[in-house]
């Protein structure tokens, strides 16, 4: 197995819409639709949509957990689980069609001690991969750096280290050194000891962070501008699509599972960073938790390869 996602703060994704949120009154929903959810977790999904495989690895409680393991199996995913005494959390999405405005509630994750962590990296170690991918948060129990700890340990067994985290998570394996970074302009911003950056001056940002050896590539993320593709080979802006947007759940965890696709498939960090930008804008197009059609991801990358060039920042 090539590909290893970790997940340690998974969670049973719904969503479902209503007309108009308003206080202290009963709404009416369409259907709940439910999903395996979590960054990494999202990944190992995007990855099979994509026509790739992936091992999930993931602590798993109570009924949630199952359901969680059920859908992954349904969906063809191979899992290796942690098996915990407590219930999986979830998250509820709703969308408000009046105004198409999405709220997102997240609930806390179930506590996960260190040792329980460790456990689910031997679990990473027995498949041997060339690409360890964490994506989220870190649960309830956890020391804010133990990324750093994931960092240290995907260079012992020798697997390409591709981190989605934010905050004192990111900071830390950043310090330890990791294969790939896929921070936002504010995540950059705090990687590099600055309030703010400016457009001009990401690709620099983007680079010291290279030099200092924290990082081999960086994929500055931009949102619906696209993405800046940064390596010690020079830096290109990947623009994205303009698509009708419906959901942003799930976009950022498409955007990595297209790159580590394309890595393993032995394509070029600019058909990396092309292919998950394409992901992502994808993703966007589906309503609640799910995310992208493949068809749609191809489409829209060939919009990219045509058409990307005249809409590329010119200012860099």
């Amino acid at each position: 197995m090539k590909i290893v996602t970790l997940t340690l703060n998974p969670a049973l994704d719904k969503s479902s819409t209503t007309e108009k949120l308003v206080p202290e009154q009963k709404l009416r929903c369409t259907p709940m639709r439910i999903d395996a959810g979590g960054g990494g977790i999202n990944v190992s999904k995007g990855i099979q949509k994509l026509g790739g495989s992936s091992l999930s690895v993931f602590p798993s409680g109570g009924h949630n957990g199952r359901q969680i393991q059920s859908l992954l199996h349904e969906a063809g995913i191979e899992t290796a689980v942690l098996e915990l005494s407590g219930e999986t959390r979830e998250n509820i999405s709703i969308t408000e069609t009046s105004s198409n405005q999405q709220y997102r509630f997240t609930l806390p994750g179930t506590e996960l001690t260190e040792n329980q962590a460790n456990a689910c990296l031997d679990l990473v170690k027995k498949a041997e991969p060339a690409y360890l991918v964490a994506s989220g948060s870190l649960p309830p129990g956890l020391p804010g750096d133990y990324f750093e700890k994931v960092a240290h340990f995907a260079k012992k067994i020798g697997a390409r280290f591709i981190l989605d985290t934010s905050g004192k998570a990111l900071q830390a394996a950043a310090d330890e050194g990791v294969f790939l970074l896929k921070p936002n302009l504010g995540e950059l911003s705090a990687l590099v000891g600055v309030e703010k950056l400016e457009m001009n001056q990401v690709d620099d940002a983007a680079l010291e962070l290279i030099g200092q050896g924290k990082c081999e590539v960086v994929v500055v993320s931009l949102g619906p501008q696209g993405c800046l593709l940064v390596s010690k080979d020079g830096f290109e802006h990947i623009p994205a699509p303009t698509v009708h947007k419906q959901s942003t759940v799930g976009a950022g965890d498409s955007m990595v599972a297209g790159m580590v696709w394309a890595l393993n498939e032995g394509r070029t960090f600019q058909d990396m960073a092309r292919i998950g930008v394409a992901c992502g804008s994808a993703a966007t197009m589906n309503t609640g938790t799910e995310l992208f059609h493949a068809e749609d991801v191809w489409k829209l990358l060939h919009w990219i390869e045509k058409y990307g060039e005249r809409y590329r920042f010119k200012d860099f």
